[in-house]
């Protein structure tokens, strides 16, 4: 005679606690999330046009006051190619 033994297992409703749980806790750190990363960009541009801005200085510094474009900039390497492409998507004038 074969003894049948209860196998333990979740319930149908513990599943949808913990599912409901899940979905709570994606809802709350979702638009953190997002909000995180559009203050990182922010911050990264801010970094971005301080670096210009002092690349610009540096260049009137060696050039007798002379206001540079983007491209003396970049042609006299005070800036690099990504950053002048970057620079010119931000529509940056030094």
């Amino acid at each position: 005679m074969k003894i049948f033994r209860k196998k333990k297992a979740f319930t149908l409703i513990e599943m949808v606690v913990v599912l409901f749980i899940i979905t709570l806790l994606i809802l709350v750190i979702l638009p953190n999330v997002g909000a995180q990363r559009q203050h990182a960009q922010k911050t990264g541009d801010e970094a971005f046009i301080s670096t210009v801005e002092t690349q610009r200085e540096l260049y009137q510094n060696a050039y007798e006051g002379t206001t540079p474009s983007l491209t003396d900039l970049k042609d006299k390497d005070y800036l690099t190619e990504r950053q002048f492409k970057r620079a010119q998507q931000m529509k940056l004038n030094p």
